[in-house]
């Protein structure tokens, strides 16, 4: 039992967002594997609400980029206007960097390599069911951790659908019908560079026993 902890945990620990891909493959039988994944996940009354589009035409794949690039280039527009962006980033004291990094997010650039992943899949789900946003995302973070285990990269992004007007204009295009609402999209390619592991907050700050302020865990190390 000890081996399957680890081999999860590993699984958990190496998972990243992949914006970088090789001109590699995603074979059929890996996206069926990730797509199952998907379908297994756990949803309230168990109405398995969503649906899915696996998009692999590079025309379709480039609409998809464009209109990454837009929403998230008003996205964060906003907040570099609002100076949010510029507390996010008080701590990055390389100047040059800190302009890299305002440009990269305010261009939208930040979400516009959708397109050279191999396969985007496009995640819907009925309107009609109360838990869609929580039904959705326990089936996203089973495809994200199927595609880790297979050696394979993804990000997932809201860049294309979080403006609604984004949303109908990507509904629209794809055929996708007015009872349904597009959560996401996950990029899913053969990874070219992995990222190093973000920082974490320690367990011992997160979480609490009975009541809010009552650590459950700890820091005391002996």
């Amino acid at each position: 039992m000890s081996d399957v902890k680890n081999i999860f945990m590993q699984v958990v620990n190496d998972r990243r967002s992949i914006r970088n891909y090789t001109d590699g493959k995603v074979s059929e039988e890996d996206l069926r594997v990730i797509l199952e994944s998907a379908r297994q996940a756990p949803s309230g009354e168990n109405a398995q609400p969503w649906r899915f589009i696996v998009v692999k035409d590079p025309k379709n794949k480039k609409f998809l980029s464009d209109l990454s690039r837009r929403g998230s280039g008003r996205r964060f527009t906003g907040e570099f206007l609002s100076e949010q962006m510029q507390k996010r980033f008080a701590g990055l004291k390389d100047e040059a960097k800190r302009e890299a990094a305002y440009k990269k997010l305010t261009s939208g650039d930040v979400s516009a390599f959708v397109n050279e992943s191999d396969v985007i899949i496009i995640v819907f789900g009925r309107k009609d069911v109360w838990d869609l946003p929580f039904d959705t995302s326990a089936a996203i973070e089973n495809m994200l951790l199927a595609v880790t285990a297979l050696g394979l990269g993804a990000c997932w992004l809201v860049a294309p659908c979080i403006d609604v007007r984004d949303e109908m204009v990507l509904n629209e295009y794809f055929g996708i019908p007015e009872d349904y609402k597009t959560i996401s999209i996950i990029a899913i390619g053969q990874p070219s560079r992995i990222p190093r592991p973000r920082p974490r907050i320690d367990l011992e700050d997160l979480v609490f026993s009975e009541k809010y302020g009552q650590p459950y865990y700890s820091k005391d190390k002996e």
